[in-house]
């Protein structure tokens, strides 16, 4: 009997610091490939609401103001991905964040016949610090504005729903700075972990939504050629 080719699982992992996109690239993404965008506090949040054993646990250390440790949040991952709709493949938005998780992850594509492959979207620090610093939230309705790309018809009011306009604590010019800091100190190592496997491949992140995001499509038609690893 000839053998049958099957197409490989697909895994895109979405690497980039605070503000650069990720969530609505993995939108963008979620739409033009078919495949779920994975978040993991919306994964975390599914498992308190459905209140699951493991969102059980990871509820009782949140309320306790600790950080829910890697071997739950891979359980959780995991658990995430025996849902039909990730059979394809599946986009990944905040995991993995340490090298215990990535580790933990690469175990899990190489049993599931997942394949791999991270982007990182780049963006000058400058460039954040000036665009989080310029995004206004509505609290009543959770729309987001931006003074230059997004601006609403009135400058402090939501347009949806008319709630005055705030800025989050996270999105001030030294919180910002303090965040990307943290970033650098976490991430790094993360793209030093794909890169040494071939599985990593950068994207300029500081264009319009649709450049960055035909920039993604173009790096995965040919990723087979543009994949880098360390020497």
């Amino acid at each position: 009997m000839p053998r049958v080719e099957t197409m490989a699982r697909k895994a895109l992992i979405l690497l980039g610091p605070p503000g650069a996109g990720k969530g609505t690239q993995g939108r963008k993404l979620m739409a033009h490939l078919g495949y779920p965008s994975i978040s993991t506090g919306d994964v975390l949040r599914a498992e308190i609401e459905k209140q699951s054993d493991l969102g059980r646990a990871a509820r009782k250390l949140m309320e306790a103001g600790e950080l829910v440790p890697d071997d739950l949040v891979d359980e959780i991952v995991e658990a995430r991905l025996t849902n039909e709709d990730s059979r394809r493949g599946f986009i990944l938005d905040g995991y993995p964040r340490t090298i215990a998780q990535a580790e933990f992850f690469e175990k899990l594509a190489t049993r599931e016949g997942i394949d791999t492959l991270a982007i990182g979207i780049i963006v000058d620090d400058e460039v954040l610090v000036d665009r989080l610093s310029r995004r206004w939230n509505c609290a009543r309705c959770g729309k987001i504005y931006n003074a230059d790309s997004n601006p609403g018809r009135e400058p402090v009011r939501c347009d949806e729903c008319g709630t005055p306009l705030t800025q989050r604590r996270d999105d001030r010019p030294e919180v910002v700075r303090e965040r990307l800091q943290v970033y650098h100190q976490t991430t790094q190592p993360l793209i030093d972990f794909y890169q040494r496997r071939g599985l990593f491949l950068k994207v300029d992140g500081e264009g319009s939504v649709d450049g960055i995001f035909h920039s993604i499509v173009e790096i995965l038609n040919g990723e087979g050629k543009n994949r880098t690893a360390s020497k």
